[in-house]
C-alpha cells in the first residue's frame, strides 16, 4: 500500500484503499462494499461505495505501479506475456460493456461483461499487470449510454486483439523487456496483432484453428491439412510444463513457414497423448527458436487461467456490483494489487523455503489463510453486527417503501386513463 500511497490525493481514501484492500483478501463469502465495508469496521457502505465512485485519484496510476510491483517481484529474463480475457455474469443492461455475448466463464452465450487481461508469467510466478475493458459496438455507438456509464462520449470500438496490442505496447513502452507472447485463437487468428508484435520485434506463439491456412515452401494448406502429413518421427514427446498432477505431456511437431518478411515462422502441433486431439499456433521468432522454447512459451498459456482462478477465487475480481467504468476500473485494480501481493509473497517464501520435504509448498490459497489468521483478522464486538444489521434493514424499508409508492401512482394513473410512466427498480 505504500507503494500506491501517492495516487489519493487524500489520506481517508488512501486508509480506505487499505481496508477495501484487505477486504479483498479476506474470507468472505461474498465481497462488495456492503460488505468488506462491515468487516472493516464501518458503520456503512457509504465511504467505500465514495472511493469507488467519487473519491480523487487514479486507478490508471495505480494500475502502472501494479505492473512494477510485479516486473519487480516476479522478474524473470525468460518471462512470458499471456494475454487472454474473462467475463462476469450481468443481469440487466445498465452494467458498462454489458450485452448478450460469448463467455468462457459460463461456456455459452450470456448477458455478460468481458476484460482482457495482460499476464506476467516467469519462474517465480505470474500476475496480471494490466486490464482494458471490452466495449461493444452496442455502447461505443450509442454516446449516451457511454456517457451515463462513466465513458468519454468519443469511445472508440476497439477488438480484443487491438486492446491486447494496447497493453503489451503499454508494458514495452514502460521499459521493460520481454521476448515472447502468447494467447488463444482469439489473438493468433488477428493478422493485424500479429503484424504489430513482429514489428515491435517480438516473438510470439499464438493458437489459430485448425482451419487457418499457412503458406509453406510447398504451397498453401490448412493447418490441419499439414497435421494428416506428417510421419510419425516428426513428433516430440515435451512436458508443457509442471500441472497441479506433474508434468504436462503432450506430442509435438512443427513445419517451418514461408514469408517474405524478416523473422522465423512456423506452425506449432500439439497432440494430446490420449485423445489424440490436436491444437495449432503460429509461430514467429526475430532469430532460429528451438523446439523446447516454442513448447515453453505455448504452455505458459494456462498461466493466464491460473491467474483468473486465483484473482477471483482468493481476491474478488469478479465480484464487483458496479455499472460505471470509473468504479470498475478502481475495483479490478485494486483486486489485482491484492492478488499480486499473494503471488509475490508466494515467491519469496519459495525462493528461501528451507522446511521439511515433506510439506508441499505454500499456496497462495494458503498464505491468504495464514495472513489473516495472523495479521487481518477482524474483532467486531456484537454493537456493530447489530448496527449493521439495523441498517440493512432500515435500507431495504427505503427501498420497499419507494417500491410500493411507485406501484401505487403507476395504479392510479392507470385507473385514471393516464399512460404509466417508465419506471425502474431501486438499486444499492
Amino acid at each position: 500500500m505504500g507503494r500506491i500511497a501517492g495516487r489519493f490525493a487524500r489520506v481517508e481514501p488512501r486508509l480506505r484503499a487499505g481496508r477495501l484492500m484487505l477486504g479483498l483478501l479476506s474470507d468472505l463469502p461474498r465481497k462488495n462494499c456492503w460488505t468488506i465495508a462491515e468487516w472493516a469496521g464501518e458503520k456503512s457502505p457509504h465511504g467505500m461505495q465514495h472511493l469507488l465512485c467519487r473519491a480523487s485519484w487514479d486507478a490508471d496510476a495505480v494500475r502502472d505501479d501494479v505492473r512494477e510491483y510485479v516486473v519487480e517481484h516476479l522478474h524473470d529474463e525468460e518471462a512470458i506475456l499471456v494475454v487472454d480475457e474473462t467475463g462476469d455474469v450481468k443481469k440487466g443492461t445498465r452494467t458498462v460493456g454489458v450485452q448478450r455475448q460469448y463467455t468462457g466463464t459460463a461456456g455459452r452465450i450470456e448477458n455478460s461483461q468481458v476484460a482482457v487481461y495482460l499476464v506476467y508469467a516467469g519462474a517465480r510466478g505470474h500476475a496480471a499487470v494490466d486490464r482494458e475493458l471490452y466495449v461493444p459496438r452496442s455502447w461505443t455507438s450509442d454516446p449516451d449510454r457511454c456517457r451515463a456509464a462513466g465513458l468519454a462520449e468519443d469511445t472508440a470500438f476497439a477488438t480484443k486483439p487491438e486492446l491486447a496490442r494496447t497493453m503489451i505496447e503499454r508494458f514495452l513502452d514502460a521499459g521493460h523487456h520481454i521476448d515472447w507472447v502468447t494467447g488463444d485463437e482469439v489473438y493468433g487468428g488477428n493478422p493485424k496483432l500479429r503484424a504489430a508484435l513482429e514489428e515491435r520485434g517480438l516473438g510470439y506463439v499464438l493458437a489459430v484453428a485448425c482451419s487457418a491456412e499457412v503458406a509453406t515452401g510447398a504451397g498453401r494448406f490448412r493447418a490441419d491439412g499439414l497435421a494428416g502429413k506428417l510421419p510419425k518421427r516428426a513428433w516430440q514427446k515435451l512436458s508443457a510444463g509442471p500441472g497441479a498432477k506433474g508434468h504436462r505431456y503432450y506430442d509435438w511437431a512443427v513445419i517451418d513457414l514461408t514469408d517474405p518478411t524478416p523473422g522465423h515462422r512456423q506452425l506449432l502441433i500439439r497432440r494430446n497423448r490420449t485423445t489424440g486431439e490436436l491444437a495449432y499456433y503460429r509461430c514467429h521468432s526475430t532469430g532460429p527458436a528451438p523446439l523446447r522454447t516454442l513448447v515453453r512459451t505455448a504452455g505458459s498459456r494456462w498461466r493466464v487461467e491460473e491467474t483468473f482462478q486465483a484473482g477471483k477465487g482468493l481476491a474478488g475480481l469478479d465480484e464487483h456490483q458496479v455499472r460505471r467504468y470509473p468504479s470498475w476500473s478502481r475495483w479490478v485494480t485494486l483486486a489485482m494489487l491484492a492478488h499480486a501481493f499473494l503471488a509475490v509473497v508466494r515467491a519469496d517464501e519459495h525462493a528461501r523455503r528451507t522446511g521439511s520435504d515433506d510439506l508441499a509448498p505454500l499456496t497462495c490459497n494458503e498464505i491468504q489463510h495464514l495472513f489473516l489468521t495472523i495479521v487481518v483478522r477482524p474483532l467486531n464486538d456484537l454493537a456493530h453486527r447489530i448496527g449493521w444489521s439495523d441498517w440493512r434493514r432500515r435500507h431495504q424499508a427505503r427501498s420497499q417503501a419507494s417500491h410500493y409508492r411507485r406501484q401505487a401512482a403507476s395504479h392510479n394513473r392507470s385507473r385514471h386513463g393516464a399512460p404509466p410512466e417508465c419506471t425502474r427498480s431501486c438499486g444499492a
